[in-house]
């Protein structure tokens, strides 16, 4: 193995970047829920009032980690899907990943870029940053399809 060099496919450095920051969201949700960085939800300033009540506090809780459990099952699908499967299966993974994180702009961007209007959202622009973010996440998936297809 001494001198073994590993080369990437382009699908599996996407799957893989993707899985590295939602797997830090994914500890984000779990752990430090109420952090203003990754899918934190300190940046809502309405997140500490809705927990005023201990029912809102626990469905906020429920939500919280359920939407990290959709995370995690996400994210350890395309780890298996590294491990165990094909390059077709890659690249339909890449095909879904998009289609999937580009749901995103369909329901939540209106609603968090409406907030961020009305003052709702700390640090000011958060929305715009989510945005960039998603949106670079989907040129990586694309510049990887791309790239396999075509070079």
């Amino acid at each position: 193995m001494k001198g073994m060099v590993i080369v990437m496919d382009p699908l599996s450095i996407a799957i893989i970047i993707f899985c590295i920051f939602e797997g830090l969201n994914i500890i984000i949700l779990y752990f430090y829920p109420h952090a203003n960085v990754g899918n934190g939800l300190g940046v809502f300033q309405d997140f500490d009032d809705a927990q005023e009540s201990e029912s809102s506090n626990l469905f906020i809780s429920y939500l919280i980690n359920w939407v990290a459990g959709v995370k995690l099952i996400f994210v350890l699908l395309l780890v298996a899907i590294l491990i165990a499967g094909t390059e077709a299966t890659k690249v339909w993974a890449i095909i879904t990943m998009i289609i999937s994180v580009s749901t995103y702009f369909w329901k939540l961007h209106p609603i968090i870029a409406k907030l961020d209007a009305m003052g709702k959202i700390t640090p000011a622009g958060y929305s715009k940053v989510l945005r960039s973010t998603i949106v670079i996440f989907l040129t990586i998936f694309i510049l990887a399809l791309i790239i396999h297809f075509f070079l």
